[in-house]
């Protein structure tokens, strides 16, 4: 036997002691093979924590497990750019608009942001006071006090409201056709309790809310 046969058959030798090797340590794959199932958990061993991250922008206003934060969480689902925090804002000056353009008589300019029903009846106060001759003098001073009341979202038609409690501060003055004041003190600044509720269908491509409830 020559050499150069004798240094193939070493050669040859060596490699298949290698696959044999290779083979007990890696296992064999042929064709399709089902994943390794994970090993049981073993007696005592911490369980997997699967609790969703937990959502300050709602949790900042609204008790955990509130019906208020199921709403809320659906709304956001629905609308991912949707936030509480930002939405107050909007409410916020929301407030002061309407307010101001209420006292004001200014409905046109509001119609936008009012539902149909509160629009009525924003109208109809106005026309009253028309009637009788009446004119509001009102100046906002401040918001005092912004509270997210309550929250409810309909799965059915992705429409979601939100009622919030503001307490404004204000003067408020009422005169009558002669110019004389029958209400109110210019120089005295009264606080006013509203609890309004916005509305809006999530996703849709108007980013406006609407006022459609007015209590106290």
């Amino acid at each position: 036997m020559n050499s150069s046969l004798l240094q193939i058959l070493v050669l040859a030798g060596i490699a298949a002691f290698l696959i044999y090797r290779l083979a007990n340590v890696l296992g064999r794959r042929d064709g399709f093979e089902p994943s390794r199932r994970p090993a049981p958990r073993q007696e005592g061993a911490a369980p997997i924590d699967i609790t969703p991250e937990r959502d300050d922008d709602i949790l900042d206003h609204v008790a955990s497990g509130s019906p208020a934060e199921q709403a809320l969480m659906q709304m956001k689902q629905r609308e991912s750019s949707f936030a509480v925090n930002e939405f107050l804002q909007g409410a916020r000056g929301a407030y002061e608009m309407i307010l101001m353009g209420f006292e004001a008589g200014r409905l046109d300019e509001l119609r936008p942001f009012l539902s149909n029903e509160v629009y009525e009846s924003f109208a109809h106060v106005i026309e009253e006071r028309k009637r009788q001759g009446l004119q509001i003098e009102a100046h906002f001073v401040g918001l005092r006090e912004l509270v997210l009341q309550d929250a409810n979202f309909d799965s059915a038609t992705d429409v979601g409201e939100v009622t919030v409690r503001f307490v404004g501060e204000l003067t408020y003055v009422v005169r009558d056709a002669t110019g004389a004041i029958v209400e109110g003190d210019e120089k005295t600044v009264k606080r006013q309790a509203d609890v309004w509720t916005f509305a809006r269908q999530m996703g849709a491509n108007d980013p406006n809310w609407q006022l459609v409830g007015t209590g106290e």
